[in-house]
């Protein structure tokens, strides 16, 4: 009779421990990518930052077994000497690579408590996992890549979209 009810105690206990982080967010970054037609930035306006960077090619390797020689069989239908095969690999590009500009936090936002504030967030994540300096360093860069790579943005650079889904975006979080 005790054991349900311990049982039930656990289980709201261990409910009551679980993470309260966001799930991972799965939505792109893409729809912030303007293609690079030139060295200047897409807008060039007062307070609006941008940031250049190359997003690699996307290459696919394919590898096949293809037949040479098929099996051969007895009258009696066994198999008197087996089919014999080859490898076969090919790559093929997916996508191509790209020079893209995105919005980024300006330079005279990234500061020290600013980017003490973007470790954190990483932190909480799992990407980030070196000790809270302040320091755009990188250990920091590194982690901003893995937050936004599945993201659709293979970047060290961090992005002002990400900073927002970071929750760390300039101006937004003012002490």
């Amino acid at each position: 009779m005790q054991r349900p009810a311990i049982l039930l105690s656990l289980t709201a206990a261990l409910m009551a421990c679980q993470s309260t982080l966001p799930p991972k967010e799965s939505a792109s970054l893409r729809a912030e990518l303007v293609a690079k037609t030139g060295p200047k930035p897409p807008k060039e306006t007062a307070g609006i930052c941008w940031a250049d960077d190359t997003i690699p090619a996307i290459i696919e390797t394919v590898t096949e077994q293809v037949l040479v020689r098929p099996e051969e069989r007895g009258p009696d239908g066994t198999v008197t000497q087996a089919a014999a095969f080859r490898t076969e690999t090919s790559q093929r590009i997916v996508e191509d690579r790209r020079e893209v500009w995105f919005r980024s936090p300006c330079p005279e936002d990234v500061t020290l408590d600013f980017v003490a504030t973007l470790q954190r967030a990483l932190k909480a994540r799992g990407y980030y996992t070196g000790a809270l300096t302040g320091q755009l360093d990188a250990a920091t860069r590194h982690a901003i890549r893995l937050y936004q790579e599945p993201l659709g943005l293979a970047s060290d650079r961090l992005s002002l979209a990400a900073a927002r889904r970071l929750g760390v975006a300039p101006g937004e979080f003012r002490f």
